[in-house]
Order: C-alpha cells, then sequence, then structure tokens
C-alpha cells in the first residue's frame, strides 16, 4: 500500500510539468533594460525576442520585444517600411539577450512590397531573407495586402494572429508578384503591420 501511495506521489510530481519562464518586455527606446521575468501560459513553448524598426519618411522607430510564444522562428523579415529579427529558444529565460537589429546588407535578391498605395514596389532583401513573402489580412473592415523579403524559418511557421488570413512564400526574384493592389490608408497599413509584428 505505501508502495504504491509512493508512486502515485512520484507519478503526479514527474507528470506536473515544468512552467517555462521567460523576459518580457516592450521598449520603443532602443533597448529592453527594464525586463522582468514572466511564466508562461499553458501552450507556451519558447521564448522570443524580437527587434522591429519601423521607417516612414524621416521617421524611424525601434522596437524590442520580449516574451513568450507558443510559436516562434529565429530568422528575419522585410516589408518595406518595417524590418524584423527575431531569435528563438526553448529554455528557462533564453531571451536575456536582445534580438540583433535587422540587417541592411543585399544578399541579391528581390522582392515586391506594398506602401500602402501600390504593391509594385520593389525591395532588397538580406541578411537570411531568401523568400518573398505575402500576407493577407483584416484589420477592422479593411482588408490588407503585406509583401516583403523573409528567412526560410519565418514562412515555415503558422502565424498565431487573428487578423493574418494567409502567409505565402516563394523563392525566385519577385515572385511574390506586383498583380495585387492596395488602396488602403497608410494608417490602417501602418496598424495591421504592428500587429503582425507583435503576433507573429
Amino acid at each position: 500500500m505505501d508502495l504504491q501511495i509512493s508512486v502515485l506521489l512520484l507519478f503526479i510530481l514527474f507528470t506536473t510539468g515544468h512552467s517555462l519562464s521567460c523576459y518580457e518586455c516592450t521598449s520603443l527606446k532602443g533597448s529592453c533594460t527594464d525586463q522582468k521575468v514572466k511564466t508562461c501560459p499553458r501552450g507556451s513553448s519558447m521564448c522570443s525576442s524580437s527587434t522591429s524598426v519601423t521607417q516612414s519618411a524621416d521617421t524611424t522607430a525601434k522596437i524590442k520585444v520580449k516574451d513568450c510564444a507558443a510559436v516562434c522562428a529565429s530568422g528575419s523579415l522585410n516589408l518595406g517600411i518595417l524590418k524584423k529579427s527575431s531569435v528563438c529558444c526553448n529554455t528557462d529565460q533564453c531571451n536575456t539577450q536582445d534580438a540583433p537589429d535587422p540587417r541592411t546588407d543585399s544578399n541579391g535578391k528581390t522582392c515586391y512590397y506594398c506602401d500602402g498605395k501600390s504593391c509594385s514596389n520593389t525591395l532588397k532583401c538580406s541578411g537570411s531573407e531568401d523568400r518573398c513573402i505575402t500576407a493577407t489580412g483584416s484589420f477592422g473592415d479593411q482588408s490588407l495586402v503585406v509583401k516583403g523579403c523573409a528567412s526560410k524559418s519565418i514562412c515555415d511557421v503558422k502565424s498565431p494572429a487573428t487578423d493574418v488570413q494567409s502567409i505565402t512564400c516563394c523563392e525566385g526574384n519577385l515572385c511574390n508578384g506586383d498583380s495585387k493592389s492596395v488602396t488602403q490608408s497608410f494608417r490602417f497599413l501602418c496598424c495591421f503591420l504592428l500587429s503582425f509584428i507583435l503576433l507573429h
């Protein structure tokens, strides 16, 4: 009888599961210096760190985000007015370092990107961005399309963002076509991009 109770207690102890803990922060100041440790919710199996840089006219903003993630891919993404690099890991507090700034050197690949008026603009990819990407989604009642460059690892992850309806990637230069044009306002495009970056 005592042996059965001991076995049951050991079983409960080992099957309770370990909750992953990650650093959490969001910074618009260029560095996550005020990060805190967070116990991840059920379903989150990775820690993430990302650096996003947005450029619009003469304005540049850098956003650093660290958090728990259900899905995550290390790599980079360039959507024209927004560039993002991500680093993912799966051990406690492994996201202590900020993700590096997105690279700007050309790797020879070219893709189309959208600027809120047209999707026929061309973009030089950099670093590990070896795919052209097209993402469609909605923000409120507005339908949007974003295009750009992405690492294969980014393309292989299914997006948890509910406002992203589909993501497709292709390998050839300019393979993400310029046939779709967008007429939505620049404000909606920026809101969609911010949602896409924070949740993807």
